[in-house]
């Protein structure tokens, strides 16, 4: 363990996500919640709410070289606080952490930073939008144009994203339900972005252009206590149209399904429990552990038969939270391309 590593667990992070993603479903108490019925307002949400337990800024990319070559690109700032509202400078009860990764069919890099609230190396400004820590920044005059930037010890990418559609909330109008018990967060995504730039790696740069989708999620108690983790989908097709869905799993072996069908203009639709069906089909060893890395998804509301399967089956992040995160490729009724999350899957 390095020295900042240390420090961070010292701080209390540790404590924090010793449960990985499974410790999203304790007890909020102290802390605000979502209510149904909340309109979000922008610029102002997508700055930080301090008072909620956990939140994120999540960029997923799925990007082309000059030879036809894929890639996929990640880019998320989380926010956790230990207690509610802010602090200043060591008396902040906010934390920050950074995940970044670049993978290609054949490699998957990730590395992760880590800083404290109140100190100014990590945070969030609505307007003009700003998240940042350390040097990893997404910025721009708006949400609409913006510049992703990351490195790490054997990657880097610096890209520009511009939005050609609109933000898109899910659930009942940015409040997505988890659980059948009403665990919620405020949630809506961005999944309109054209995508240029470059990726440096240890064979030199290359130049991308693709697609991104960002995610915006905030909430004190996401999951219900028994929930264990999630599969998490955000698939572009062909058409134009895109799909959000989620899967999460409890202890008992259930399922808790939700989807947001959006078409190519932007509208929204959402799918409450159980319309949309995720089915593993096939497992890789990856860790030492079988991990599902291609789907069937079915929203027969939409005529959605479709199997999703792994760019590259070996895209774990092994962080200080581990997971699988990584880009798919889409084939059947709507083919097309996008990214996976798994949580909870040997979670330490």
């Amino acid at each position: 363990m390095n020295v900042r590593a240390l420090l961070f667990l010292l701080l209390g992070v540790g404590n924090a996500f010793a449960q990985g993603f499974a410790g999203l479903g304790t007890d909020a108490k102290g802390f605000a919640v979502p209510e149904r019925g909340r309109h979000l307002a922008f610029p102002q949400d997508h700055g930080a709410h301090p008072d909620y337990r956990i939140e994120w800024w999540y960029v997923t990319a799925n990007l082309t070289g000059p030879d036809g070559a894929d890639y996929g690109l990640q880019w998320t700032l989380f926010r956790s606080a230990l207690a509610p509202g802010e602090g200043a400078a060591w008396e902040s009860p906010q934390v920050w952490f950074g995940h970044a990764a670049v993978t290609s069919a054949a490699v998957h890099r990730a590395t992760e930073r880590f800083a404290r609230g109140g100190t100014g190396q990590a945070g969030v400004t609505a307007e003009p939008f700003a998240a940042w820590i350390d040097d990893w920044q997404m910025a721009g005059d708006s949400l609409d144009r913006l510049r992703l930037t990351a490195t790490g010890k054997d990657f880097a990418y610096d890209v520009a994203m511009r939005a050609e559609g609109p933000i898109v909330l899910h659930g009942e109008q940015g409040y997505s339900v988890k659980s059948a018990k009403g665990q919620a967060s405020h949630y809506y995504s961005q999944p309109f972005f054209a995508v240029e730039g470059t990726i440096t790696l240890p064979e030199g740069e290359i130049p991308v252009r693709g697609t991104a989708w960002l995610d915006r999620e905030w909430s004190s108690q996401p999951l219900a206590e028994e929930q264990s983790g999630w599969d998490w989908f955000s698939l572009s097709f062909d058409t134009g149209e895109k799909l959000m869905g989620f899967r999460l799993r409890d202890a008992a072996g259930g399922d808790f399904t939700s989807a947001t069908w959006i078409a190519a203009d932007g509208t929204a639709t959402p799918y409450g429990n159980g319309r949309l069906v995720a089915t593993p089909v096939e497992t890789s060893r990856v860790k030492g552990q079988d991990i599902p890395t291609r789907w069937r998804l079915t929203l027969p509301d939409r005529r959605l038969d479709v199997t999703v399967g792994a760019l590259n089956t070996q895209a774990w992040m092994d962080l200080g939270i581990s997971y699988w995160e990584g880009p798919v490729r889409v084939a059947g009724s709507h083919p097309g391309k996008g990214y996976l999350e798994m949580t909870g899957y040997g979670q330490r």
